[in-house]
């Protein structure tokens, strides 16, 4: 296992953290594909579809046309939901990358870098909701390169936004993620995130069954009392 470091984020990473985000995303096509075909919907339309067309046309070959369309669609569906999620990405935070983590306090961008080239990522931000009653960073843009899974890196990012959020007095960290990425939830599980709720980023996704799982981490030095005459504000 080749030595990695944690650092911050700079503008010469910009095209490869572009580049590792884009292919973690098109990594999930196959597995929405093959998702979408277990669900009953679907297995209605492929058992029952080419029994309908045949007796209308009367041709298998039309049957097995009508089949093969179905199937198509629904490679083109997985593979339009999770480019809408890139390009929304790309057209936000991973636009100007400084601009977003850098320009205020309480975010911030890592990447790790192992043996010259950046192998991972992962950004914090603070969530602006004036309903919120506590004090909340979203941890987002977790990826690390294929080949370099397996070595503990996402866990090490993930502490590293855990120590930043207390570090900046945050009193909780907030994610969400598809049960598309079942590496990442046993990695939220493992650290101790708990599920909160479930939502749909796109009508493709509900379509599809793929819903968002958010998480929350309550971070322990929130759940300690102020000192007295100290206040108990962020």
């Amino acid at each position: 296992m080749a030595p990695y470091h944690i650092r911050k984020y700079q503008e010469s990473d910009r095209k490869r953290v572009l580049g590792l985000f884009s292919q973690g995303m098109a990594e999930h096509v196959p597995a929405t594909f093959r998702h979408t075909l277990k669900l009953p919907p679907t297995l209605v339309l492929l058992l029952g579809g080419p029994l309908a067309v045949f007796p209308v046309s009367g041709s298998w070959l039309s049957a097995l046309v009508a089949s093969l369309t179905l199937l198509t669609t629904l490679w083109f569906l997985a593979k339009y939901s999770w480019t809408q999620h890139t390009v929304k990405a790309l057209q936000t935070d991973l636009s100007d990358i400084t601009k977003y983590y850098f320009s205020e306090r309480g975010s911030c961008f890592w990447v790790v870098e192992s043996e010259g080239q950046v192998v991972g990522t992962v950004g914090a931000l603070p969530v602006e909701e004036p309903t919120l009653q506590k004090k909340q960073v979203e941890l987002l843009r977790l990826s690390v390169a294929l080949e370099h899974r397996g070595q503990g890196i996402a866990k090490a990012l993930v502490r590293t936004v855990l120590q930043f959020a207390r570090d900046q007095g945050y009193s909780e960290v907030v994610l969400n993620t598809t049960i598309m990425q079942s590496p990442a939830l046993a990695i939220y599980h493992s650290m101790g995130f708990q599920e909160t709720h479930q939502s749909f980023a796109f009508q493709s996704f509900r379509l599809m069954a793929i819903p968002l799982i958010h998480f929350i981490y309550h971070l322990p030095s929130a759940q300690v009392s102020p000192a007295p005459g100290q206040g108990g504000g962020p």
